[in-house]
């Protein structure tokens, strides 16, 4: 009877694992996200032909998006780190999906550009705010490898997008396919607002010793800080500068390759229909690989070898070797131009998990600011096709992507996640 009860005790005492529940809601949001998104990449000739859009035109689409999305992308954050992951998150998603059925609607160029501003500015604050959510749930031995699985299912979901839209355009249209994914959406945004809860000591799933695993590791304090105390900490922070431009070339790559890849692949290069779907998707999938590992060696290395150290190496080497694949890309043949690009694309999804870890320890409680403020410094791109129009080739992107990518590596030699935000609180 002592054994028995004896094990029944230490039973109760074992942390509970709601957090990975949590974790797993947000990969399925990841997942979402680049389904919504990659989707009209690849509807685009569709869509051009039935609307009567240019490629100028088209560009234009896509750059909309972008631009809502990094202008709303830090006020949604401040907004979240207000009422919570949970209200805001329920809101973007709800907002985002419904303009992704809009989109289904649209009738000529103007109406396009206005429902894909829109979505953008809805679907502004997704991935910070998951961010805030993952800072209050997860401690800081396990944050590069949550990241990693929560950037790995959205680089699984826009690798399986073009194959996703190919098999269902034979017998929908591009209209519905837009209502469709939105739906999805719609069904993800109920279930986290019934079930999630901001901390985990408030959630009904989780037990006292989860609770106070979590609160000790995750090393935020419960204080509230004054906006004007972030932003003076945000803009004079050199570390933060560091790691928001060392950001840059990792979205100007991804927005290359869900918006203009298919397009360069097909007219540079020569690919047809059966091997343009394989190449155009690649990137991403092999991106997964990128994601899993990065976060796993960089909370190996942490443990290991501390903080800085574990952070940084794997960003160095992700970046170096994503410029080195990217400059060989292009004095390659077709296919193997093809494979490099997908190589650096994924060697510079291998340094995102630390990069997102890096905001949570540099930035605490303001985790959902600081990633917004990395990620709204990587929106403020160049876009291939609309703004590098001058361009002789195709072949400059890829030459621009390579020199960011070899600069962000030289940057993250000056960052240091050691450093906290250093924001004085202001009583109100």
């Amino acid at each position: 009877m002592q054994n028995s009860s004896g094990l029944k005790r230490n039973v109760a005492t074992q942390p509970s694992r709601t957090r990975y529940r949590v974790a797993g809601l947000l990969l399925l949001l990841a997942g979402v996200t680049y389904l919504d998104r990659a989707c009209i990449s690849i509807l685009a000739p569709q869509i051009s032909a039935d609307l009567g859009l240019t490629k100028v035109q088209m560009s234009f689409v896509f750059s909309a998006f972008a631009m809502a999305y990094a202008a709303f992308e830090v006020p949604t954050a401040w907004w979240g780190e207000r009422i919570g992951a949970r209200r805001i998150l329920t809101r973007i998603v709800v907002w985002w999906s419904c303009f992704t059925m809009f989109t289904a609607f649209a009738w000529n160029y103007v109406s396009m550009l206005v429902i894909r501003f829109a979505f953008g500015a809805g679907e502004a604050g997704a991935w910070p705010s998951a961010a805030l959510a993952f800072s209050r749930w997860t401690p800081v031995r396990e944050r590069g490898r949550t990241q990693g699985l929560f950037f790995a299912a959205a680089h699984l979901s826009g690798g399986l997008t073009p194959l996703l839209v190919a098999t269902m355009s034979p017998i929908l249209s591009w209209r519905t396919i837009f209502v469709v994914c939105g739906l999805v959406g719609l069904v993800w945004s109920t279930v986290w607002y019934r079930w999630f809860r901001d901390e985990p000591r408030d959630h009904p799933g989780v037990n006292a010793a989860e609770a106070d695993f979590i609160e000790m590791e995750r090393k935020i304090a419960s204080h509230k800080a004054g906006a004007e105390g972030v932003w003076r900490a945000l803009v004079f922070s050199p570390n933060v500068w560091f790691l928001c431009l060392a950001y840059f070339s990792n979205s100007y790559g991804s927005y290359f390759t869900i918006t203009w890849l298919p397009t360069y692949l097909a007219e540079q290069r020569g690919f047809q229909k059966e091997t343009l779907i394989l190449f155009s998707g690649l990137p991403l999938i092999l991106s997964v690989a990128g994601d899993l590992s990065g976060g796993a060696i960089t909370d190996f290395l942490t443990r290991r070898f501390g903080l800085r150290f574990g952070r940084c190496a794997v960003s160095v080497v992700g970046y170096g070797l994503a410029g080195t694949a990217m400059f060989a890309s292009v004095f390659s043949t077709a296919v193997v131009s093809a494979l490099l690009i997908a190589i650096a694309i994924a060697s510079s999804m291998f340094a995102l998990s630390a990069s997102w870890a890096t905001c949570m320890d540099v930035g605490g409680e303001h985790t959902a600011l600081l990633s917004a403020a990395m990620n709204t410094t990587g929106q403020v791109w160049l876009d291939s096709e609309s703004a590098g129009s001058g361009f002789s080739d195709w072949q400059a992107p890829l030459l621009i992507m390579g020199g960011l990518y070899s600069v962000s590596a030289m940057l993250w030699v000056l960052v240091d996640p050691r450093k906290r935000l250093n924001v004085l609180t202001i009583h109100q």
